[in-house]
């Protein structure tokens, strides 16, 4: 009897396509641990503790008798999770480098000296060099302390490039701050993106603030890697020439983007083909084919397929380790490994369980890797292909082999947007009208550039060759760029200003699977479903519209050397700030554009509920002067509910008071530093209270 039961259990979990999918039960429990130690920070002992009950646990129920395990088999599924729960929150917290006893940031470093060894070339930016580098030990009480941790480095550019590599060590007297947001409504989080690969410090630096020593300090594997990256640039630099060819040609081949211009990067973001200089599987996959169609000739010889495979493995992971191992090209490379070691004995591998164990590895190399938006978006393509892809390519059927690839390529284009839509819209707050069109030149084009960069980097020794494939990469990049930048200019190429919250997005995603699955199974009830999620991501979008009507509010936003003031009435605004980041540039895109997309505002000429002169803000409840000159005339004692001081004004805060009340000064981003610590000293010898754009971030205040 018991025999019958262990048969048909078993029956049971193999019909259960769940259980079919091992690794994916394992990843959704990792993920919940990683998310959980995250917003609650747990303790790690209690974490620990958890994990190994579960596992003893696991290990007595699976001692038990047949009748029992069957009975209870819920618990095995239970203990499971809870033990890869406690997994994922255990690696969270032990990747995060601040929980470490000797983090950097346990020691006083702002005036300290500290010893670092750079651990990546430098790299040359507008108007700094960067590097990444990792401390080795901390100046205090007379002694150096071992300590742990990365820190960006940025040389002043005028000093001229430094005389420093990979490995090098220099120590650095001063200058040392911690990574700080700029603070603006809907901004990008810097420091938590900073966090999340260990960087919590950033340095500032002129000649006389580092001294470089003789010692050296290299790994072989890395440093190996960083030269054969070094080469490969430096070899595209020799044949190819053009400025946005080049920087074009280093992101498409390698992922080397701080060379791009940032209009172009934008192009490319507007028409929907961001992905192609942005490092991911479809470079993997290009690659990946590539040797599949070199080796078609040699199929008949029984040595071929160990070899293929090894080739395809050898050369996936030394791409994937000059490109800097995003999770993009470590998924796909994972992949791509596991299909060629199972056509190598025979096996078919579930291309779920193979992603799913790709995020794993992932995740376990660097937990938070899962708010990487790169890794979300990866991840969601690909699965959305798999799924979509097949049902989506049924829909036109085509006898001529050259119109059924191009409807294929547009089938798995269309199919990429359907879960990535929800993922894109909250982050980047736009969608490219015409993804379709652009993908449909973009990617076998640049399909060729990349196997044309990929021969260049292989016969470079052969300078004619070398010559031809440089020039034509070149011409091929620069009909590319030529493409996208006419697109991106059509006034419908993209929808943009779009916001939607973190509850839309889930609301957007049970819209889309809903009704996709009604689509695919014709059943009804997916439709109410769908229908349903469909009610409840309108009622919260027409709340949030309800709210951002009834706003009225000042916005000063944190630009380094700019005013930047945003008056809000309702859905409109008025501008009081420098002229330079009235144009639609990188400035305003960066600082300033992400708020306005926030709170779902536009321009206006004036405001219905506030006045507003260049000096003065008015509205029913609040009294607002904007100082950005000295002041004279005003004698009589005003009440204020903010004074914004802004453009360095000569003015001290005494003199302010003698003729005014104010409850809150406000010191934005275009003041100097001297003057803000003045007129901060001030404020604190007389009991003021202010707000430091620079440190503090926006300043923003109901009117």
């Amino acid at each position: 009897m018991f025999k019958n039961l262990a048969e048909y259990s078993m029956k049971l979990y193999s019909n259960n396509y769940l259980k079919q999918i091992p690794s994916l039960r394992i990843l959704i429990a990792i993920v919940a641990g990683i998310l959980l130690q995250y917003h609650l920070q747990l303790n790690f002992n209690l974490m620990l503790t958890v994990a190994c009950v579960a596992l003893v646990s696991l290990v007595i129920f699976s001692s038990l008798s047949i009748k029992i395990k069957f009975s209870f088999s819920w618990i095995k599924g239970l203990l499971i999770s809870i033990l890869f729960m406690g997994i994922g929150a255990c690696l969270s917290y032990s990747k995060n480098t601040s929980h470490s006893k000797i983090w950097v940031g346990n020691h006083e470093v702002k005036n300290s000296p500290v010893i670092v060894t750079i651990i990546e070339n430098i790299a040359i930016k507008e108007k700094s060099y960067k590097a990444l580098a990792t401390v080795e030990a901390v100046f205090n009480n007379g002694v150096w302390q071992s300590v742990e941790g990365d820190i960006l480095l940025y040389f002043k550019k005028t000093d001229g490039l430094p005389n420093i590599h990979y490995g090098s060590q220099i120590i650095i007297t001063n200058n040392l701050n911690h990574i700080i947001n700029s603070g603006n409504p809907g901004g990008f989080n810097y420091s938590r993106y900073c966090s999340f690969q260990g960087i919590y410090f950033q340095g500032f630096l002129q000649k006389g603030d580092y001294l470089i020593l003789s010692s050296n300090k290299k790994d072989w594997f890395v440093n190996k890697l960083i030269q054969a990256r070094t080469n490969v640039l430096s070899t595209l630099k020799k044949y190819i020439k053009g400025e946005n060819e080049i920087s074009i040609a280093e992101a498409l081949l390698i992922g080397y983007r701080d060379e791009l211009n940032r209009d172009l990067v934008r192009a490319y973001s507007n028409t929907g083909v961001v992905h192609i200089i942005a490092i991911s599987g479809l470079h993997l996959g290009m690659i990946y084919g590539l040797i599949i169609f070199l080796f078609k000739p040699f199929v008949k010889f029984k040595w071929s397929k160990l070899v293929k495979a090894l080739t395809i493995v050898i050369v996936l992971w030394m791409f994937s380790f000059i490109a800097g191992m995003p999770p993009s090209i470590l998924r796909s490379a994972i992949m791509f490994s596991c299909i060629a070691l199972g056509d190598l004995i025979g096996k078919k591998n579930n291309i779920y369980n193979g992603l799913s164990l790709s995020a794993i590895i992932i995740l376990i190399i660097n937990p938070f890797a899962l708010w990487d938006v790169g890794f979300q978006l990866s991840y969601s393509a690909v699965i959305s292909i798999v799924i979509f892809s097949p049902y989506i390519k049924k829909w036109i059927y085509f006898k001529n082999k050259l119109l059924a690839g191009f409807w294929n390529l547009n089938a798995i284009t269309l199919s990429a947007q359907i879960l990535t839509l929800p993922i894109v819209l909250y982050h980047f707050h736009q969608f490219p009208n015409l993804f379709i069109f652009t993908n449909l030149f973009a990617v076998p084009f640049s399909g060729l550039i990349l196997y044309a960069e990929i021969l260049l980097i292989i016969f470079s020794f052969w300078n004619g060759l070398a010559i031809f494939l440089g020039s034509f990469s070149e011409w091929g990049i620069s009909i590319l760029n030529k493409f996208i930048l006419n697109v991106d200019i059509l006034p419908f190429a993209v929808w943009e200003s779009i916001q939607i919250n973190i509850i839309q997005s889930i609301f957007l995603y049970g819209v889309i699977i809903s009704f996709i699955s009604f689509l695919i199974f014709k059943k009804a009830k997916y439709f109410v479903v769908g229908s349903f999620f469909l009610c409840l991501f309108f009622m919260n979008r027409t709340l949030d519209f309800l709210k951002s009507i009834q706003q009225k509010k000042i916005i000063v936003y944190n630009v380094p050397s700019h005013t930047a003031i945003d008056i809000v009435d309702s859905r409109s605004f008025i501008f009081n700030g420098s002229d330079i980041l009235k144009a639609d540039g990188f400035l305003r895109n960066f600082h300033i554009k992400p708020s306005r997309v926030l709170h779902r505002i536009s321009k206006t000429n004036s405001l219905k509920n506030i006045y507003y002169s260049e000096n003065l803000i008015i509205s029913k409840n609040r009294k607002i002067l904007v100082v950005n000159k000295r002041l004279n005339g005003l004698n009589n004692k005003t009440n204020w509910d903010a004074i914004i001081l802004t453009k360095n004004p000569k003015i001290s805060i005494a003199d302010i008071v003698k003729f005014a009340n104010c409850k809150s000064f406000v010191f934005d981003g275009s003041n100097s530093l001297w003057k803000i610590n003045q007129w901060k000293r001030e404020c604190d010898s007389l009991h003021l209270q202010y707000h430091i754009c620079s440190l503090n971030g926006a300043f923003e205040m109901n009117l």
